[in-house]
């Protein structure tokens, strides 16, 4: 998809592969074939780091949102598969415009507390970057979750050190993220992003986690470009398109399970 248009960003979306992958076909409660902007009665994700959409498109095809053939049209004029989600365009499966990093925990958490009031017991998911904490917006939502006890909500952060300007130590050191949420009010879990099986386990036992005056937390260890050998232990391919013959390398690294489009 980012080949096609010599644009977007491959690093993260393969890093967190696995990541959508587990929530969308193992623990999300949710409706492809009768979606709706209110959610009612299912689980609602929302992706903050917007600009890893090609996995979450993917994702969404695969899971029955839309044609998986629609992939064909990501970043063109016109399509609604836009380089960062977007809303206007009325595409199954995204509820808020997304990229514009630091806003979707807040976002998530007007949509936690309206299920509270509509006493709908289902949860909320959110994905952010490790980067993207570096915005005074995430801790004064995360401020104001645990002071609300937003307890229907499971955050994760994709924890690979790298931003698009270099590591994140390097741009801006983050410190003990896990001593950070904690304490702000946050339960705190961690996980290996790229182990499909210990992804299930946690996000199972975050479930486990709701319901009990705090929001949760996942630190989600992942590699950047996962699964392509040229692409992991740099941040150059956070938003670089691979040329034909990178493309071919990649390819050849990743055997088609599902069908391309």
């Amino acid at each position: 998809m980012v080949h096609a248009v010599n644009s977007g960003h491959p690093g993260g979306s393969l890093g967190c592969t696995d990541f959508f992958v587990a929530l969308y076909f193992n623990l999300l409660k949710h409706n492809p074939g009768h979606f709706t902007m209110d959610g009612q009665g299912e689980d609602l994700f929302f992706l903050s780091n917007g600009h890893i959409s090609p996995v979450w498109y993917s994702v969404l095809a695969r899971s029955g949102y839309f044609p998986v053939k629609e992939l064909s049209t990501f970043r063109k004029l016109n399509s609604r598969l836009q380089g960062h989600p977007t809303t206007h365009e009325g595409l199954p499966g995204v509820r808020v415009a997304s990229g514009s990093l630091g806003q979707g925990l807040s976002v998530a958490i007007g949509a936690a507390l309206s299920k509270k009031l509509n006493k709908d017991t289902n949860l909320i998911y959110t994905l952010h970057g490790d980067g993207e904490l570096q915005e005074g917006q995430i801790w004064e939502a995360a401020m104001f979750a645990a002071a609300k006890k937003v307890d229907n909500l499971i955050s994760t952060i994709d924890y690979n050190g790298r931003q698009i300007d270099g590591d994140v130590k390097d741009v801006l050191p983050m410190g003990d993220l896990k001593a950070k949420w904690q304490s702000f009010g946050w339960d705190v879990l961690e996980m290996n992003g790229n182990k499909t099986d210990e992804i299930i386990k946690t996000l199972t036992e975050a479930r486990q986690h709701t319901g009990k005056g705090k929001p949760v937390i996942i630190l989600m260890k992942t590699e950047m470009g996962m699964g392509v050998d040229y692409m992991t232990g740099t941040h150059k391919w956070h938003g670089s398109a691979p040329n034909d013959e990178q493309l071919s390398k990649a390819l050849a690294q990743l055997p088609e399970t599902l069908g391309d489009y």
